[in-house]
């Protein structure tokens, strides 16, 4: 489905099922160099569950052209752009890895329009390594390579997946691939500029959960566990998984989600 943001058409997977304003929404976020399709499995249950579900490509991302935004916070205004050209007044927000702090930085900006906050793979801040800087800057192999091996418990390749017919580490690949030259450094950019001071995350009164993985070699399992602290009354949940755990532990992080947004 289409919708217009900031002039630009917008696109969000929406399950399978036509977007209800009547039904309760929810807004699924995804990373770097990624798009909607990395909540698949999820945003799809909850499309046939009772919810309006849009999974969205950011600008510049997947089927939603225009330009990447520079900035969390830019992508932040984007969202809520996407929930008032949808005609959503409330929503709950959902975002992996970026789309974490998208999200997190759209309900500390605007938490009237924000019913429930799910952050999955979090960090904040966000540093990027100098290596993968570079290689992302010069749109080289090498920097999708990174995501890839960096965006799955070690060794991953090895291990059965999860999702029948699917080689998770190889979809990754392809996936990452798939995006528009330049996109993968503004993203990377805007993670590693963006800083939450801790006294903003202190006074965030919207429900959260913070899904971690303990062998996530992105963000770290530690990071997780500091940011879901520094919320008041924030749910952490520990996922025996790596970054992209909406892949690996499809089942765990659905369970993990229905219970929270619903």
């Amino acid at each position: 489905m289409n919708f217009i943001v900031q002039g630009y058409p917008a696109f969000a997977y929406t399950g399978g099922r036509p977007f209800d304003v009547a039904l309760p929404a929810i807004v699924f976020v995804h990373g770097a160099a990624l798009d909607h399709s990395v909540w698949q499995w999820q945003s799809r249950y909850f499309a046939h569950h009772g919810f309006s579900v849009a999974a969205v490509d950011l600008p510049g991302h997947g089927r939603s052209p225009g330009a990447a935004r520079a900035t969390i916070g830019e992508y932040a205004q984007w969202v809520v752009g996407l929930l008032d050209a949808a005609g959503v007044q409330r929503a709950r927000l959902v975002g992996h890895s970026m789309g974490s702090l998208v999200t997190l930085e759209a309900a500390l900006r605007h938490r009237d329009r924000v019913e429930r906050l799910a952050l999955v793979g979090a960090a904040a801040p966000m540093p990027v390594g100098a290596a993968f800087m570079q290689a992302a800057r010069e749109d080289s192999p090498a920097g999708f390579d990174m995501e890839t091996l960096w965006g799955h418990a070690r060794l991953a390749q090895l291990a059965a997946s999860p999702v029948p017919g699917v080689a998770l580490v190889g979809a990754s690949r392809q996936l990452n691939a798939r995006s528009r030259a330049g996109v993968q450094h503004a993203d990377l950019q805007a993670c590693n500029g963006y800083r939450v001071a801790p006294e903003a995350l202190a006074d965030l009164a919207v429900p959260t959960l913070v899904l971690a993985g303990r062998r996530d070699q992105m963000t770290g399992f530690k990071a997780g566990e500091t940011l879901a602290a520094q919320i008041p009354g924030a749910k952490l949940v520990a996922l025996d998984a790596g970054h992209s755990m909406m892949s690996e532990a499809p089942r765990e992080v659905l369970r993990a989600l229905r219970e929270f947004l619903s």
